[in-house]
């Protein structure tokens, strides 16, 4: 792009890892609605807090009210929603923060695109995984009997393909796990690739 020209600043990712006692990195939850992302990422969150992390969670309905409130739910608005995450991920990581995604994030070429968007190791993949009956169940908000009455579009799991992960860094069983046995999981990845430790 002319005249853009990008700037190196003297604060670094280093810098600030070693100032915050962990490494930074992208945990991108993805699976169904009603599987649990949220649920679990919040959760996740709260247990890094608690630890001395800094963190960041970025939901998928928060971020429709803002910086994707021009978007709609079509294939191609959703993959430009996923490429504006993983632009803002890949800052938050800059910034020495460790990021938490929940969003369904059907397609599997865009979270790839995400992950090549950023240096190797700084996106771990979490396929929550679920039945689309439990997630049904829990659905409160009635989106799925909305779905199959046609009076929703585009709606994943029901018109709209999820394209389940091929090779992602961990599952985690939602319908057959406590909340704090997937927690535990996902701290278990972080604690042996070195992003956190023990002593945090």
């Amino acid at each position: 792009m002319k005249n853009v020209v990008w700037h190196h600043a003297t604060v670094t990712r280093q810098r600030r890892n070693t100032q915050n006692k962990h490494k930074s990195v992208a945990l991108w939850f993805t699976g169904l609605s009603g599987s649990g992302k949220s649920t679990l990422a919040h959760a996740v969150e709260e247990k890094l807090h608690q630890l001395g992390c800094r963190t960041m969670t970025l939901d998928g309905d928060n971020i429709r009210h803002g910086l994707c409130k021009d978007l709609n739910f079509s294939d191609e608005s959703r993959k430009e929603n996923i490429r504006r995450i993983g632009e803002v991920a890949k800052l938050f990581i800059e910034s020495g923060v460790i990021t938490l995604t929940a969003f369904i994030s059907p397609f599997r070429g865009e979270r790839n695109k995400v992950r090549k968007l950023l240096i190797e190791g700084d996106l771990i993949e979490i396929y929550v995984k679920c039945p689309i009956s439990v997630c049904e169940a829990r659905d409160v908000k009635g989106m799925y009997k909305k779905a199959k009455a046609n009076e929703i579009k585009n709606f994943t799991g029901i018109s709209s393909p999820y394209e389940v992960p091929e090779n992602p860094d961990l599952i985690v069983n939602t319908n057959q796990e406590t909340l704090d046995e997937s927690v535990d999981k996902v701290l278990g990845v972080l604690i042996n690739r070195g992003i956190i430790n023990n002593e945090n």
